[in-house]
């Protein structure tokens, strides 16, 4: 599962762009004085191979007084031109200083990365292009020093990366699910007739049983935040106010409602389809549902495109027809989430995978063959080469010669020569 970061809501204008969703902490607090607090529970890894460094970058900015005046005031327009990134000429030297710090910190780290890669790679060969990749947020031909091109690359970095986030996870949800149907399907190959017949009928019966679950309200309309208002908050359905729901469930009053805040109010509808307990329930795609759920909610609802529901663009939202007369909601469990000439392709994709590990095995088998046949080989002539000494030194005993010393030098026996009875020369 990729997570995604959460930081604090002044951040937004900065990183409202890079679809970040956030915590509240005033934009008055020096964070020099509160490095060292622990992070906020929750606070997660956005997946980007870059986090790290995004978030010191961002934590270094904030500590400079004319940047975040410069933030407050700025739009998310300005922040994608590039307009804001200019403003780092005036930051404070202290802060430069500090971000260059990080720059060749983050440099380093990505050359022993590359390097890892490249040794890794060098006998399937390397894809260039992709290594690069590592490189595009930040200005590599200028390793020592944080410029504003930098801060205009990281922003428009993470960007495009956060941007997709949706169509990667769809991607990998789907693969999930195409891998789930390759191995019953090879499994089921593994059976005789009478055995692959029973499984198949279990499966049948599974799925049915998956798909017979009470009618799951459209997210996000009038009816799915009456029954929240009912049975999460405990209130009279016939009192539902949206003003008051949308206050309800800002959980951190921040004044909008941010991607975590709107997954929560889908559980309910969530517990009709999906329970831990049963066989038949996948909870990988009950998580799938929810970030579908979200997803929706945020496309009719979220005007602006900000990842963030503003009371403002939430009441707007219960005025449309879409809230009080929604259409019918299609669970996963009602899709075709894909088709037999992507499965087949898939699959395909799984047999070249699987025919270049096992050339790979083969080729470390014969290695392992040849260094085993050439240590016995040297074992075969160093046992030799004993039989040749032992040879030798029976053929000496014979001989009456002295024999050999430990390296093959002759021990001479000396003779004791008695010239005088009180010193013995030898």
């Amino acid at each position: 599962m990729r997570w995604r970061i959460i930081l604090p809501q002044q951040h937004v204008l900065l990183v409202m762009c890079l679809l970040i969703t956030l915590e509240a902490v005033p934009i008055d607090i020096d964070k020099t004085k509160v490095k060292g607090e622990p992070q906020a529970e929750g606070a997660k890894d956005t997946g980007l191979y870059y986090d790290e460094y995004l978030r010191q970058v961002i934590d270094v900015l904030e500590t400079d007084k004319h940047f975040r005046e410069k933030l407050q005031t700025a739009d998310i327009e300005e922040i994608k031109s590039g307009k804001l990134s200019k403003e780092l000429d005036l930051v404070s030297h202290h802060v430069r200083t500090r971000l260059d710090e990080l720059k060749r910190q983050e440099v380093g780290r990505l050359r022993m990365l590359i390097k890892a890669k490249m040794d890794s790679l060098q006998d399937s060969g390397m894809d260039h292009q992709a290594l690069l990749k590592h490189f595009e947020h930040l200005n590599h031909n200028n390793p020592h020093t944080f410029e504003p091109q930098d801060l205009d690359m990281l922003i428009k970095a993470a960007t495009s990366d956060l941007e997709n986030y949706d169509k990667t996870r769809h991607d990998e949800f789907k693969k999930y699910e195409m891998l789930k149907e390759h191995e019953r399907r090879e499994y089921l190959k593994t059976l005789n007739e009478e055995k692959r017949h029973e499984e198949e009928s279990k499966y049948e019966e599974m799925k049915k049983k998956h798909g017979s679950h009470p009618k799951v309200n459209h997210p996000g309309s009038k009816d799915q935040l009456k029954e929240v208002w009912e049975e999460a908050d405990g209130l009279d359905p016939n009192d539902f106010d949206p003003k008051t729901f949308f206050k309800l469930h800002d959980v951190n009053n921040d004044a909008y409602l941010d991607e975590q805040e709107l997954e929560a109010l889908f559980t309910k509808e969530l517990e009709k389809v999906y329970d831990p307990k049963n066989e038949e329930d996948d909870m990988i795609e009950m998580e799938e549902e929810r970030l579908r759920m979200r997803e929706h909610v945020m496309n009719e609802v979220d005007v602006n495109k900000d990842r963030l529901v503003t009371l403002e663009e939430f009441l707007r939202a219960t005025e449309k027809k879409e809230f009080l007369e929604p259409d019918s909601w299609e669970t996963l469990d009602q899709q075709q989430l894909f088709s037999e000439e992507e499965l087949k392709e898939f699959e395909s994709h799984i047999s070249q995978q699987e025919d270049e590990l096992q050339k790979k095995a083969n080729d470390l088998q014969k290695q392992r063959e040849e260094l085993q046949r050439q240590h016995e080989q040297l074992q075969a002539q160093k046992q030799e080469l004993q039989q040749v000494v032992q040879q030798m030194e029976q053929k000496k005993l014979q001989q009456g010669l002295p024999p050999s010393g430990p390296n093959g030098e002759l021990k001479f026996q000396p003779r004791m020569y008695i010239t005088n009875p009180q010193i013995a020369i030898f």
